[in-house]
């Protein structure tokens, strides 16, 4: 069967990193909980500006932040969409509210991807 992938790139303050490592562990708790294979947050370490486009650019990344990368595994587009309906009822993840979350959300973005090639 194939995996499918939810991925996401945030744009975080340097300062609130720690915070929102914190966060990504609970959530990651919660998405593993409700059978997502894999939750991997990655800190960007070698992301430059591009000429045309770039993560720091998509996101518009400020001077003081950093661009993290984030992508959750799951068995299939199915399998994510049953896994996302508990997370999202989980009041782990009901009860947190946008203005406490460490980053600037309107500038995230996110999408759901069929696995193309696995090795």
């Amino acid at each position: 069967m194939a995996k499918y992938v939810d991925g996401f790139v945030v744009p975080v303050p340097k300062a609130n990193v720690e915070a929102y490592r914190k966060l990504a562990e609970e959530m990651g708790k919660v998405w593993r909980e409700y059978g997502a294979l894999e939750y991997i947050e990655c800190l960007a370490d070698d992301v430059q500006p591009g000429k045309v486009t770039s993560f720091p650019q998509a996101v518009q990344l400020k001077e003081d932040e950093t661009v993290v990368f984030s992508y959750i595994v799951y068995e299939s587009r199915e399998h994510r969409d049953r896994v996302n309906e508990q997370v999202m009822k989980d009041p782990r993840v009901a009860n947190h509210k946008p203005e406490d979350t460490p980053f600037d959300g309107k500038r995230m973005f996110w999408g759901g991807f069929s696995v193309l090639v696995a090795l």
